[in-house]
């Protein structure tokens, strides 16, 4: 018995008359981009995360890229200032930073959530600080509150990059909703995930949304006048579709991996492993990935392949060490880069069998 990392196949078989019946809508509509079917999933998705608007986007690097671009074009800042952001990321946050021109400041994470520290966060603010990015790293809520605290105390935005978070939740407010504004993923494996690249922004700025519905879409409100340089980032309306129907069992397909996440949490008892730390409610997290620490990963992970258990790693190499950022290969960053070394994902996702779960379980309590 096998066990995969992730099967799509299988996580999207549930839904498979429901996903070609609204294939078939669209194609038969002839409508394709800008529909609605986008117009329908933006205001479903607003509505879920509590936010007053919703624009669909290409990706979520776009998502990332446009929320930057248009706060420029906005006068909140502009090409030189800075903008804070962990440590241990994906690369894409830092490269909606560096693409539009902005300088990344990078901050270590908390040790035990691996999402950033508040009050590291509060000591690099300097006068050309202009908005804190807080991750919800592997789908952990970041210490929003705090955050939002130290943002309105220093009069600078506040931007979630939420792409591993849908449906996580604290205090009523779920991801999304804490920050000015926040940037959505719905990559494949994500927990909401399209059936191929799709992103969006969420905010409560009119003029944002505004801002970002002209930015998608080569810049432009009305078709062939352009009122500024924008790109062509749409979400398009089959993607819309597909995820307007995976939209509807998000909340079944949070309570299967927190089911699975506490099944590892009681079941691994190892001293080598590491096990992942909820730093608040169990609504807080989400669950993307199961992230455990161990300072032989290799050797983990060549173990739990011998038993024919998949893993990935979240992320190998810190992004300030990445051949794209040379400039950035003298910080010195050890929480980070001893997180980059040691992190290891298990198996997770609402298909796995129960014997499955034993079976991991049991390999990781072997080694």
């Amino acid at each position: 018995m096998s066990v995969p990392f992730l099967s799509l196949q299988e996580a999207n078989a549930p839904y498979m008359d429901e996903l070609k019946a609204a294939a078939s809508r669209v194609i038969e509509s002839g409508w394709y981009i800008l529909g609605e079917e986008l117009n329908s999933f933006e205001r479903e998705f607003s509505d879920y995360c509590g936010s007053r608007f919703c624009i669909g986007v290409g990706n979520g690097l776009d998502a990332l890229i446009l929320t930057l671009r248009a706060y420029i074009a906005l006068g909140r800042m502009s090409e030189g200032d800075e903008i804070i952001v962990p440590a241990n990321t994906f690369i894409a946050t830092i490269l909606a930073i560096t693409q539009n021109r902005l300088k990344p400041v990078l901050v270590e994470p908390d040790p035990r959530t691996f999402n950033i520290d508040p009050e590291r966060v509060s000591r690099a603010i300097g006068p050309k600080t202009r908005a804190i990015m807080a991750v919800h790293l592997y789908g952990q809520l970041a210490a929003m509150p705090e955050l939002a605290a130290i943002a309105q105390a220093r009069d600078i935005l506040l931007i979630e990059d939420a792409a591993q978070a849908h449906g996580a939740m604290r205090g009523g407010v779920k991801a999304g909703a804490f920050g000015d504004a926040a940037a959505f993923s719905f990559f494949p494996t994500k927990n909401l995930g399209a059936l191929g690249d799709a992103g969006a922004v969420l905010t409560n700025d009119d003029g944002l949304a505004e801002r970002l519905r002209a930015l998608r879409n080569y810049g432009s409100k009305v078709k062939y006048y352009h009122e500024c340089e924008g790109i062509n980032s749409r979400l398009d309306e089959i993607q819309a579709a597909m995820l307007r129907v995976k939209l509807k069992y998000i909340d079944d397909e949070i309570a299967s991996r927190r089911r699975i996440a506490t099944a590892y949490l009681d079941g691994i008892k190892n001293p080598k492993i590491r096990l992942p730390f909820i730093a608040g409610a169990p609504a807080t997290h989400v669950w993307h990935v199961f992230v455990v620490q161990c300072e032989q990963r290799e050797a983990l992970q060549r173990h739990l392949a011998s038993r024919d258990i998949q893993t990935l790693i979240h992320y190998p190499i810190a992004p300030h060490l990445q051949k794209a950022y040379p400039d950035l290969h003298d910080l010195s960053l050890p929480v980070s880069e001893r997180l980059h070394r040691e992190v290891l994902s298990l198996p997770l996702g609402p298909t796995l069998r129960p014997e499955q779960v034993v079976k991991v379980i049991v390999a990781c309590c072997e080694f």
